[in-house]
């Protein structure tokens, strides 16, 4: 029973740690933007302290307020920042700025934003995370994805021939992920795990935009995308044993 229960909370913290990260890279936010939110909107307060913990999975015993927080809050992102915007732009123009970039809310499986009591129950393990956030990118594999990605999205051709196509696909508008994007198909940096699962639903919608008859969900996406890593893993090994 002891170790049951030790492994159903360990598994909720590492599950609540990839929700955290996989929702602030999808929006591009620093750890400020939640609590400095909160704080904005009266609706309790989390430090970013507490944020960066929770995301790297060593918040051990969060106060109530800190669900409660994240709940309000990701309602209210829920309802478009227009509704907001109002209560942040003469206080924190800042705040405003980022959020005008993404202000992206995290959904259950029923397309309802997740509540206080939602993050509370995956915090805890008691419940799973929302299906678009269920899968865990090891560092190990991120390169051979990055690698996988290009030639995927590029059908093989060189980035200079599908360039404008890819970047007109590519749903995102916040510069800097654009660069990192472009970077990463052109072969001048790889993604890393956290990068990815950022990414992945963004990349999938890409995808969908270059491969209309294409109607793999995002799970499949990633699972294609880790057989194709694998494809290029054996020609590279059979190019090095051939020009020994």
């Amino acid at each position: 029973m002891t170790s049951s229960f030790r492994d159903q909370l360990t598994a909720g913290r590492r599950a609540m740690a990839h929700l955290v990260h996989v929702w602030h890279e999808r929006n591009g936010w620093s750890h400020k933007v939640l609590p400095a939110l909160a704080e904005c909107l009266d609706l309790g307060r989390v430090h970013s302290s507490q944020i960066s913990n929770l995301r790297n999975g060593k918040l051990v015993s969060p106060s109530p307020e800190v669900f409660f927080a994240l709940g309000k809050v990701n309602q209210a992102l829920s309802r478009g920042l227009e509704n907001i915007e109002s209560q942040i732009l003469s206080v924190h123009p800042e705040l405003h700025r980022s959020l005008q970039e993404s202000a992206i809310a995290v959904e259950g499986n029923d397309n309802n934003p997740l509540s206080a009591g939602d993050f509370f129950e995956i915090f805890v393990g008691l419940a799973s995370l929302p299906s678009s956030f269920d899968w865990f990118i090891e560092e190990a594999e991120a390169s051979v994805l990055s690698a996988a990605l290009a030639d995927y999205l590029c059908k093989g051709r060189s980035w200079r021939m599908c360039r404008e196509q890819v970047m007109s696909a590519y749903p995102v508008s916040k510069k800097q992920r654009r660069d990192r994007f472009e970077a990463v198909m052109a072969g001048l940096k790889d993604y890393t795990a956290e990068e990815l699962d950022g990414e992945l639903l963004d990349l999938h919608a890409t995808n969908k935009l270059l491969n209309t008859n294409n109607l793999q969900g995002a799970d499949d996406f990633l699972e294609n995308l880790r057989q194709r890593g694998l494809l290029l893993q054996d020609q590279e090994k059979l190019e090095i044993i051939f020009s020994d």
